[in-house]
């Protein structure tokens, strides 16, 4: 819910099979309720919230992958050019299941399942 739904439609736009939670659950969804659809639907969550890869990093699984935004600014032009210049190169990692922090100075990835 914390991502603009300029972001989801820009997103869209660039061919991304993106979803907002409150098109398919609750405004009031539980964070375990997002993982859990997240994990019947096959989706990647993209989220500012670090509850999500706390939550996921307890699981002990590979999917879903949590992709958590750390930037300065959350205007809608800077997290678009940010995901824009960024989300190609972790389309492999998405799929075979992560944790990626995205922030102004770079890029982490864990894989899935933390050791």
């Amino acid at each position: 819910m914390h991502i603009s739904p300029e972001t989801v439609e820009f997103l869209r736009g660039r061919g991304h099979d993106v979803l907002r939670v409150n098109e398919i659950l609750t405004p009031t969804a539980s964070d375990q309720g997002v993982i859990t659809e997240a994990l019947r639907t096959d989706r990647a969550v993209l989220t500012q919230d670090l509850d999500f890869s706390a939550l996921v990093a307890l699981t002990g699984t590979r999917k879903p992958s949590i992709i958590t935004l750390r930037l300065v600014s959350s205007r809608v032009q800077h997290v678009n050019a940010t995901l824009e210049r960024i989300l190609p190169a972790l389309e492999e990692d998405v799929g075979n299941g992560a944790l990626i922090t995205i922030e102004d100075h770079g890029v982490r990835v864990r894989p899935l399942p933390l050791a």
